[in-house]
């Protein structure tokens, strides 16, 4: 391969670019859905735009995108785990997890390309933080996520219902934490060994890797994966599970774990689903969103080039030493005012 530019990664108009210090030279700056925010085909004209469906599903078409982004991984991910539980390990084994999850991921992030397939709220935060995503979109994208979650891991109980009434001994037996449980195919808990500070430090890695990596896949100053970052993201998920899954189970995503964990609480599993692991359930809700937002800062601060807080004065600290409108928010514009 040749040598390139960065320009030659880029289609965008040195005067649209934001200037640098260095007179005539703007500054280089990563884009694509994940910094551009540019819904693909949100111009488009579509067959029938007057319709009221058409209209609703124009307005809520990155929420839909994210519901069902995360719904087909979920689907994936929970089923692997409810196959490989319930067959007692003759129908697949630990790396088939890996696999199930990896494949999950990509076939989510190719569903939910319209939204910039975040798929996880402390993704979403950090793309707030860090490539100025719109903090109103943050509520939506969140609920949407674990909408997401929560239908897909219902459904994955119904296909299984038959097979989880023979492991766990009857149709009205819902158990945690035993030899024959099925609470784990939903979401995450604990190795027993494990204590709070490891289980969170587990979660905080994990999600620091994985909000670096991503990072790295979509900066066009780097390498880039392009069109391939879904395959990329299937081998970044497959490693983390593989290298440290163990532990914890790896969820490093709020959707992913706490939609299941609801729906497997109301659906018969009783208060253990939160007690189980020391009340281990609110470490999956609360580390990916430092981990995710420390694995953005490292990448940010030592070898990202482009626009971002961590490349501007008091590395982003002006948007607290001076909170104006025009500093903090990540949609604001000199000639619209919003």
């Amino acid at each position: 391969m040749g040598k390139s530019t960065h320009d030659e990664h880029l289609d965008v108009h040195h005067g649209e670019r934001r200037p640098t210090s260095v007179p005539q030279e703007p500054a280089f700056a990563e884009h694509g859905p994940l910094v551009d925010h540019k819904i693909p085909q949100a111009d488009a004209v579509q067959q029938e735009p007057d319709l009221a469906w058409s209209r609703v599903r124009h307005y809520l078409r990155e929420p839909f995108s994210e519901f069902f982004g995360v719904f087909i991984l979920i689907l994936f991910g929970d089923g692997v785990v409810a196959q490989v539980v319930l067959s007692g390990g003759t129908k697949g084994d630990y790396q088939s997890i890996s696999w199930g999850w990896g494949l999950g991921v990509m076939l989510g992030v190719y569903t939910s390309g319209i939204s910039g397939a975040h798929l996880n709220p402390a993704v979403t935060f950090a793309n707030c933080v860090f490539r100025k995503f719109p903090w109103r979109k943050f509520p939506g994208y969140m609920l949407a996520q674990v909408l997401g979650a929560m239908a897909a891991s219902a459904i994955v109980y119904a296909n299984y219902k038959s097979a989880i009434d023979v492991f766990e001994g009857g149709a009205d037996i819902r158990t945690v934490g035993g030899e024959t449980s099925s609470a784990g195919i939903f979401c995450t808990y604990p190795a027993p060994f494990m204590t709070k500070t490891g289980q969170f430090f587990s979660e905080f890695i994990a999600s620091t890797l994985l909000m670096f990596l991503i990072y790295a896949l979509k900066d066009d100053g780097n390498i880039g994966a392009g069109n391939l970052t879904p395959l990329g993201l299937f081998f970044i998920i497959f490693g983390i599970g593989a290298c440290f899954g163990w532990e914890t189970g790896y969820a490093i995503n709020l959707a992913r774990d706490f939609g299941p964990r609801l729906v497997s609480y109301m659906i018969g599993y009783g208060h253990d689903v939160w007690s189980a692991g020391g009340y281990y359930f609110w470490v999956p809700m609360v580390a990916p969103f430092f981990g995710c937002t420390f694995g953005g800062f490292l990448y940010d601060t030592f070898l990202f080039t482009g626009e971002s807080p961590m490349n501007t004065p008091y590395m982003g600290l002006q948007r607290l030493i001076q909170p104006k409108r025009s500093v903090w928010s990540n949609t604001y514009n000199v000639h619209s005012h919003v």
